[in-house]
């Protein structure tokens, strides 16, 4: 078992940020994790990592128990790819796609220690394996924003984590660069030994490599089982509380909003 939560409560400020919590990630299992806005899904990435920590309830993460385990051992297996982390690297604008890379083996933001052969080729291999090659010598700075969040996916492969996590990855991506971005996604999962757990709140990026998902609501789970259970009209429209048509296209969920008569 790669992660169990055990009926894990977050309290912040008085206020009840997650609740009721009980959730297993197996090896192998990719999840998406999907909630509205204000749902609790980054409290939840939080706990994960071990940068909050519950006002009940138990974590374990690879098999060791938060409170019994260095955290920051921990944290070196995973990998965590944001829109905020992306906004760091704004002061490192200057670094190129592979320097950005080889930081990922360091757990730094911008390359200060000196890459062995080994670790460039591994860096060189990630780049093929991603189909972002061109990126190489390319600046930051003059990346897109979908180019740059492939070559931060990279970074996080670079430290080989065991769990990779992609935390709303297509926000303010234009149609063309999400699609590249979700074909990388697809690829990496297909190459790479990691588990991946996707939070998003659009349906149409959950891929078919996405066989698990949890549905949160108001910071508890609504539901969470196989995707293909998860993401029916009934179960979609209970969750929104509004009637909703789910089908698929070309192995993509598509929803609509429809009488709930016949869903």
């Amino acid at each position: 078992m790669l992660m169990q939560m055990q009926d894990v409560r977050l309290i912040r400020d008085g206020k009840t940020i997650l609740d009721d919590i009980n959730w297993e990630v197996n090896n192998g299992e990719h999840w998406a994790i999907i909630g509205m806005n204000g749902a609790g899904k980054t409290a939840l990435l939080n706990l994960v990592c071990g940068y909050l920590y519950p006002t009940k309830g138990t974590i374990s993460v690879f098999g060791k128990q938060f409170g019994h385990y260095p955290l920051n051992e921990l944290r070196k297996q995973i990998g965590w790819v944001s829109l905020s982390f992306s906004e760091k690297m704004q002061h490192h604008a200057d670094n190129s796609g592979i320097q950005i890379i080889l930081s990922g083996k360091f757990a730094s933001i911008g390359l200060y220690e000196q890459p062995s052969w080994n670790d460039i080729e591994k860096a060189s291999e990630i780049l093929e394996q991603l189909g972002i090659e061109r990126l190489r010598e390319q600046s930051y700075r003059s990346m897109s924003q979908g180019e740059k969040q492939r070559i931060l996916i990279g970074r996080a492969l670079m430290a080989s984590p065991k769990l990779l996590i992609l935390d709303e990855p297509c926000t303010g991506l234009d149609f063309l660069s999400k699609e590249l971005l979700l074909s990388t996604i697809n690829q990496m999962a297909d190459k790479q030994q990691t588990t991946i757990l996707y939070v998003t709140h659009q349906l149409d990026e959950i891929l078919p490599i996405f066989t698990h998902s949890l549905l949160l609501r108001e910071g508890r789970i609504f539901s969470q089982g196989l995707t293909k259970n998860q993401l029916t009209s009934e179960n979609v429209s209970n969750f929104c509380n509004t009637p909703v048509q789910i089908s698929q296209e070309n192995n993509r969920y598509l929803l609509e909003l429809g009488l709930k008569t016949g869903v």
